[in-house]
């Protein structure tokens, strides 16, 4: 009897903890996480998991030569970028898909065209096969086809969608970056997560 007293509480708790929060786990299972990484930002500085843990992070994989949908998507950052200004549990990390061209240096040129705080905004590069491995299965961010501006192998990540992680490593939302109502939706969904995981 004790026990079934305790199983019912113990599923209760579980049951309420899962009605807090403000938007689903996505992934195969409710254990899917991020993976350890090690890559270098605009300022050479290297950025590991342990960097973002505990923030949420707002994720897009992008290249500077893009003459497609980066730049939309990078002006669309910016509001993003607004909207939690001096926020140190809120940050932004660019990927490039393309990192022989998108160097250190090159990543600096490009973030000073949005005026990106280093310290929340990271434009980062590295191991093409790591930043893709990263995007494939732990942002689950898919490959789409727009080249335009670049001549790169086949294997090539990007897509116009930004994935929104929890402070937890855990993958909470995808938001179209060309769609600006989409863009409004996410900054809510980052204020939501704020209040969760207070």
């Amino acid at each position: 009897m004790l026990l079934g007293i305790v199983f019912l509480g113990y599923t209760y708790k579980v049951t309420r903890e899962q009605k807090k929060l403000a938007l689903p786990i996505i992934g195969n299972d409710q254990n899917h996480h991020i993976a350890d990484f090690s890559f270098v930002n605009q300022d050479g500085k290297t950025i590991t998991n342990e960097d973002v843990k505990g923030k949420i992070c707002v994720v897009e994989y992008f290249f500077a030569t893009c003459k497609g949908m980066c730049p939309k998507m990078n002006e669309n950052m910016v509001k993003v970028s607004k909207a939690f200004l001096g926020n140190k549990n809120v940050i932004i990390l660019s990927h490039t898909v393309d990192p022989i061209k998108d160097t250190v240096k090159a990543l600096k040129e490009y973030s000073l065209r949005f005026d990106a705080d280093p310290a929340q905004w990271m434009f980062l590069t590295g191991d093409k096969k790591k930043l893709y491995d990263m995007a494939r299965y732990s942002y689950l961010i898919s490959a789409e086809d727009d080249t335009t501006g670049v001549s790169i192998d086949k294997d090539f990540i990007h897509d116009k969608h930004y994935a929104l992680v929890d402070g937890y490593g855990r993958v909470r939302g995808f938001y179209d970056g060309l769609n600006p109502g989409d863009v409004a939706r996410m900054i809510g969904d980052i204020n939501a997560l704020l209040k969760e995981t207070n």
